[in-house]
């Protein structure tokens, strides 16, 4: 047997279609957290954790990973790639793997920031004696993610997404070690009703014959579902990593210790940019903005007096002169689900364009290369390619 978990299989083929339009033209695993994508920041854990060999799962436009990564030369890794061609379930992401894995492996959900002890802690955990190792770990809220019922130190049952309340706030935390034997495993678990092979049956059914561990983690699980979670999971990277001031920074501008402003951003003279924000490369900010808890992308213009907070705008989008998008409690409809009670300001896609004087009240989503007239008011998602002209 190879050295226990000496490679890692990390999962990143997935669309991510709840957090449309961000998600049209980039895999959810790139999108940037505090200005790297979130497949770097899953990356790091793992080498942190002493793994050099490392397998990506690939897909949904593939070629933005590989082309951000290579062959991992740059982090002194070495870095494969596996394709699934077809979106058929996780356990169906691993099995591609299987040609590059040699012994056990590790396996990582690439769109959830953890800490490299989880993947230090689990590869620890794997003896020859045992074919899977999960993280677990406990949560408020736990219904939307895979909730995990133990049995003393045995898991006894693993429900995706419960529709009615369990007692347990377990959850599987997307951190695996497994032995060569969960490929068989894998090919004797059928399919669900949906079509997909999910690791999570693939799991209970290593539970029943006994031969998965659970291993507690109590450290940093951030995951990034919805729009909204890209603000407050970039926030909480920043209270523990702090931010950073570089580029160039006008006279008078303020920007918060916990804000993040790339090298070649540029923020106008008597700007304002606060505490939870990131400001990407080639970003050009221009005077008297004041910009809050904010996402902005690369290349993206946003012009003099403009105020966003709670806010995400697109690559290459522009906002134009004091428009004013603002956050409150409201409902937000993102790929056909109603979400009541989120805390957010607007989404504003790729390439869109939003005129002067324009307002966009809290919720409001507006798809890639939109239009918005000047002294317009918007609400509720747009559609790609719309235009809207003040009446």
């Amino acid at each position: 047997m190879s050295e226990t978990g000496s490679t890692a299989v990390i999962l990143a083929a997935g669309e991510g279609k709840r957090l449309t339009p961000l998600t049209n033209r980039r895999p959810k695993p790139m999108l940037p957290v505090v200005n790297k994508p979130l497949l770097e920041h899953v990356l790091e854990s793992v080498i942190e954790a002493g793994i050099e060999d490392i397998v990506f799962v690939v897909g949904y436009e593939r070629d933005r990973i590989q082309t951000h990564f290579g062959n991992g030369d740059a982090w002194d890794v070495s870095i494969e790639y596996v394709s699934q061609e077809k979106q058929l379930g996780t356990a169906h992401a691993v099995q591609q793997a299987a040609s590059h894995v040699d012994g056990d492996f590790l396996v990582l959900n690439g769109d959830r920031i953890i800490d490299s002890s989880a993947v230090a802690d689990v590869r620890a955990a794997m003896t020859q004696s045992t074919d899977a190792v999960m993280a677990i770990t406990r949560i408020p809220e736990p219904k939307t993610y895979g909730v995990v019922t133990l049995s003393g130190d045995q898991i006894v049952d693993i429900v995706e997404k419960p529709k009615e309340a369990l007692d347990s706030n377990l959850i599987n935390a997307g951190v695996y070690a497994f032995s060569q034997n969960v490929f068989s495993t894998i090919e004797n678990t059928p399919a669900a009703s949906d079509g997909e092979y999910r690791l999570t049956d693939v799991l209970l059914r290593l539970s029943d014959a006994g031969t998965i561990s659970p291993v507690r983690y109590d450290g940093w699980w951030l995951d990034v579902s919805y729009p909204w979670d890209l603000l407050s999971v970039t926030g909480q990277v920043l209270d523990q990593e702090g931010g950073g001031t570089n580029g160039s920074i006008g006279k008078g501008a303020h920007v918060d210790p916990a804000a993040h402003i790339a090298p070649t951003a540029s923020v106008g003279y008597n700007t304002v940019i606060g505490r939870g924000s990131t400001v990407a490369d080639n970003v050009r900010i221009e005077p008297n903005a004041t910009i809050t808890r904010s996402v902005i992308f690369p290349d993206a213009t946003i012009k003099a007096g403009a105020v966003l907070t709670d806010c995400i705008v697109g690559a290459n989008a522009t906002i134009g002169a004091n428009v004013t998008a603002t956050v409150s409690t409201t409902s937000v409809v993102t790929n056909g689900e109603i979400h009541e009670d989120v805390k957010f300001g607007s989404l504003i896609g790729d390439n869109t364009v939003v005129g002067g004087a324009a307002s966009l009240s809290p919720g409001t989503i507006l798809g890639n290369d939109v239009i918005i007239g000047e002294g317009a008011v918007v609400s509720g998602t747009v559609a790609d390619e719309t235009e809207i002209r003040r009446c």
